[in-house]
């Protein structure tokens, strides 16, 4: 195979310089900018809408702007994955993921991807599952050792394993790599540096994504405080004005046109990204204990669940996590009276008002529009809380202008149709939430709010995810797919259930929960050393240390004036800062090691 010699390490493999692009009569963007260098690892963030998907497929060549330059090396090999793979004319997996590949070492690593990815290449292509599909798309864009691979929304509709090995693999990828994702913990792992996309104009952090939230935080109190100093001037100009057109006959015609220019200024500046206002209709309090499992089980074609105990007390937030396949909804089906086990049985205790939110999204008809998807076609208003609320004003709490009231449904984006079933969701009195998969296509602030909800929200929450990040800021217990129908249930979040069962170096193993109290280690009981009680003595003061450190950076990370008077302090604080968190992370993981050998040390 032809190789080209090596490229500068400074100069960019593919540049967009003052891309523009209008749709519908309205700019996308207004001079946006993306350098990919050798060896990137860029993470592509902003709100859903604003363009990231376009500005890639301007970056892959699919989009021509209408103004702008873009510029790729020669010779550059670019592979891009599209949120929805293009199958046509192709008859199998394979087939699509060896499309454009000639050399015979390419076509066996296409190969051997699809065996990693758990497809074997025969899979008929137009009978793919969106999981399927993605993982055969990723093995053609992982194939043929690319320069640069244009990624948007790789971990849409896989599993965890499957993110997990996604990670792996594009970390030891030599591609520059450019992520869209709203998944969190992955676009920490993986990005060195952040393009945020707001308004049609990019700005760059040298960072990766764990830096960034803090940053942009920044950026937007620095232009709400411009915005803010903008308005007073105005307010000022018009009083004076006022004050003119009643006290006097001769105007300062300069001081006019200066009030003439500050408003058009601010008619025509874009205003920046609003904010979700999560209103939750709350039910009637339930009975302490809401679901009560025993021995419950079912099979299909083979055990699905298998002799499952389980107690679901009220203000629970349980996390259910497992791959494709091992059964999660089925298991909600059944824990929710929605499904007869074939043995075992499921007690719901007193007063439960359940409300869910499936993956599915409520398959509303396309022509229902957004009104009156919120209303359920009764007037104009909706319940929330008890209250009445003039739905347009409700569309306004998830992001939907008063012109999207008549929308059809069908015509919503994907992240549209997100936000819309989870305010028909929390406008409904509850107690408890079910909510499969409710991080689909939303972003990374709507997300944020949305966990702000749930730590809220007074009832108890089944929660099914393969979003690691939101599990952990979420769940109180995670109940884990462990094989042959086999449930544990794990205290804590997902990283919580990774150090019990062993998936890190020196963590415990769980033993299977058939109750509501915390697991112990399964492991033999051999006393802990004088180093082991040592630091089993001092970690706690170690890890209130850091949370102290931790409380300071955050509080000094969150003052909008510090990066204008102090950029390179608050770059080392916002990089202390994803030091000190992972410290601390090691630091409770440490002491919980410690803590269960003691326990399994000292007996029940």
């Amino acid at each position: 195979m032809f190789t080209y010699p090596p490229r500068p390490m400074t100069a960019a493999l593919l540049a967009l310089r003052d891309i523009r692009l209008t749709f519908g009569g309205h700019p996308l963007f207004e001079g946006a900018d993306l350098a990919v260098r050798e060896g990137e690892r860029l993470a592509l963030v902003g709100r859903n809408g604003s363009g990231k998907s376009t500005l890639l497929k301007v970056a892959a060549g699919i989009i021509e702007p209408d103004g702008g330059e873009r510029f790729a090396q020669p010779g550059l090999t670019v592979r891009y994955l599209a949120q929805e793979p293009d199958f046509t004319g192709l008859a199998t997996t394979l087939d699509h993921a060896t499309a454009d590949l000639d050399d015979p070492d390419q076509r066996h690593h296409a190969r051997a991807l699809l065996h990693a990815l758990g497809l074997d290449g025969t899979e008929a292509a137009d009978r793919l599952s969106g999981g399927e599909a993605r993982r055969c798309a990723l093995a053609r864009a992982l194939a043929g050792d690319p320069d640069i691979l244009l990624l948007d929304e790789p971990t849409n509709h896989l599993d965890l394993p499957a993110i997990e090995w996604l990670e792996r693999e594009l970390a030891a990828s030599r591609a520059a790599i450019v992520l869209i994702s709203h998944d969190r913990r992955f676009l920490e792992t993986l990005s060195r540096r952040t393009t945020w996309l707001a308004l049609g104009r990019t700005r760059t952090l040298d960072q990766g994504f764990a830096a960034f939230e803090p940053w942009r935080d920044a950026q937007i109190e620095q232009e709400a405080d411009a915005k803010h100093k903008l308005d007073r001037r105005i307010t000022a100009e018009t009083e004076w004005l006022r004050r003119g057109v009643t006290a006097r006959r001769k105007r300062n015609e300069g001081r006019l046109r200066r009030l003439i220019a500050l408003r058009a200024e601010r008619r025509d500046r874009r205003e920046g990204p609003g904010t979700v206002a999560f209103a939750r209709a709350e039910g009637d309090t339930s009975g302490r204990l809401v679901i009560e499992a025993k021995g419950l089980a079912k099979s299909f074609d083979r055990p699905v669940v298998r002799d499952l105990m389980l107690r679901v007390a009220r203000g629970d937030r349980l996390g259910i996590v497992g791959p494709n396949g091992s059964g999660k909804t089925t298991l909600v089906n059944l824990l929710t009276g929605g499904m007869d086990p074939d043995a075992g049985r499921v007690r719901l205790g007193a007063n439960v008002q359940m409300v869910t939110l499936d993956q599915r999204r409520e398959a509303l008809e396309a022509s229902v529009t957004l009104a009156e998807a919120l209303t359920e076609g009764r007037d104009d208003t909706v319940s929330v809380g008890g209250q009445a609320r003039h739905v347009v004003g409700y569309m306004k709490d998830f992001l939907f202008t008063p012109e999207q009231a008549s929308m059809p449904f069908g015509a919503l984006s994907g992240g549209e149709r997100g936000r819309l079933m989870l305010a028909r969701a929390l406008a409904r009195p509850s107690n408890l939430l079910v909510l499969d998969e409710p991080t689909n296509d939303l972003d990374l602030e709507t997300l944020d709010l949305l966990q702000e909800m749930l730590a809220d929200y007074a009832g108890t929450v089944l929660l099914v995810s393969h979003d690691r990040d939101f599990l952990d800021r979420v769940v109180t217990s995670t109940l884990a797919a462990e094989g042959d129908g086999r449930w544990v249930e794990y205290a804590g979040g997902y990283s919580d259930m990774l150090a019990q069962r062993g998936d890190r170096p020196g963590a415990a193993k769980p033993r299977e929960r058939k109750a509501t109290v915390a697991p112990r280690a399964s492991q033999a009981r051999k006393g802990l050393t004088f180093k082991d009680k040592h630091a089993l003595a001092t970690l706690p003061a170690r890890i209130e240390a850091l949370q102290a450190e931790l409380s300071g950076l955050r509080e000094r990370l969150a003052d909008p004036g510090l990066y204008a008077r102090d950029p390179k302090g608050f770059d080392a604080a916002a990089q202390r800062l994803t030091a000190a968190e992972a410290e601390m992370a090691a630091a409770e993981d440490a002491w919980l090691e410690l803590e269960l050998r003691r326990e399994a040390a000292e007996g029940p």
